[in-house]
């Protein structure tokens, strides 16, 4: 049952916001606008079902004359037919919604175990989540990359950007494993490998404090590809969060955008650990439930002599590997989402 009281607090919401903003918003504009365009697709989902239940009582009213009685049953079964469809979008578009999910995120891709081919691995899945942020029309701007002997990655830190970034792949943290026979492998066996994703919101400034004497910031010499220019300017900058422990590293020509960005991406990490840490207070169960950002949990398998790839967290396994790997990857985000929405409909009910 969908709560109509609920749905008139979004509505005058809504409204109030409407008439703020055509009188300018103020300094407020930008949160206004945000929260505006959060709560306008529930509002006209709420405003077609309030018209179809207002449709139904004039209908039921005409069934007592007795020359629309015919034309008001009709138009009864038709309306009362959309009503359950109507009511389960709504009941979805009424969940709690993540703060986060609109916001852009830092990505981070680490190898795992299995040495050189780990680092492949973490580079196959740099390329396959930049040509989904590429397919999805995002930005995808790589903040830092340390690259192993054979191309693969150590490390890579992107800055991804567009609409709804955060909310497509918050479910992507976690480790993922490789099953196929490495570069490196002359006899033909099928190694396992792994690598680590974790997926960031981007912070706000108002939301991350942090005190200048909590930081230790050095300048160095870029050690990845640039040529001439990066070998001999101390333009990276190191920032090291001293309280936490958390370093961060950007490596661009400009020493002052590298402070910018380096700044950005330790802001992040210090939110995303302040929210694991509220979540896991709200919820004891948080680690079972899709989506936890547990980065030590095995959560998808990519099996490349079957072209398999099984989601473990929802059993869910696609005979597409090499449209994944492509950048592919709307079928599996979206049964996560769904998989997270049933979870939550179940805990509310």
């Amino acid at each position: 049952m969908v709560p109509m009281d609920r749905l008139q607090q979004i509505v005058e919401r809504f409204e109030f916001l409407e008439a703020k903003m055509a009188q300018g918003g103020g300094d407020d504009i930008a949160s206004l606008g945000r929260e505006y365009a959060e709560l306008r697709p529930v509002v006209e989902e709420a405003r077609a079902y309030r018209q179809v239940l207002a449709d139904i009582e004039t209908a039921e009213a005409m069934l007592a004359d007795p020359e629309m009685k015919a034309l008001a049953l009709d138009e009864l079964e038709e309306l009362r037919a959309r009503l359950p469809g109507m009511e389960a979008a709504l009941q979805l578009a009424l969940l709690p919604r993540d703060a986060a999910d609109a916001r852009p995120a830092i990505i981070e891709i680490r190898p795992g175990t299995g040495g050189e081919e780990a680092a492949l691995f973490a580079g196959d899945l740099a390329r396959m989540y930049q040509r989904y942020a590429e397919a999805r029309g995002w930005s995808f701007d790589i903040v830092e990359e340390q690259q192993s002997e054979l191309g693969g990655i150590r490390e890579l830190v992107a800055h991804v950007k567009g609409q709804g970034v955060f909310a497509r792949l918050k479910f992507e943290s976690g480790v993922h494993r490789v099953q196929r026979v490495p570069e490196t492998e002359s006899g033909g066996r099928i190694h396992t490998s792994a690598a680590t994703v974790a997926v960031l919101p981007e912070a706000e400034d108002v939301e991350v404090k942090i005190d200048a004497n909590d930081l230790r910031i050095d300048t160095m010499r870029s050690s990845g590809a640039g040529g001439q220019h990066v070998n001999t300017t101390d333009s990276a900058v190191r920032i090291t969060h001293l309280p936490s422990g958390i370093v961060v590293t950007s490596s661009e020509k400009s020493q002052h955008r590298n402070r910018e960005i380096a700044m950005q991406v330790l802001k992040s990490r210090l939110f995303d650990l302040e929210r694991g840490r509220a979540a896991s207070e709200r919820s004891a169960s948080r680690a079972a439930q899709v989506g936890s950002g547990d980065r030590s949990e095995r959560i998808r398998t990519y099996n490349f002599p079957q072209g398999r790839m099984t989601d473990h967290r929802i059993n869910l396994t696609l005979y597409k590997l090499d449209q994944v790997m492509a950048g592919d990857l709307d079928e599996v985000i979206d049964a996560l989402t769904a998989d997270a929405q049933a979870a939550m409909l179940a805990e509310l009910s």
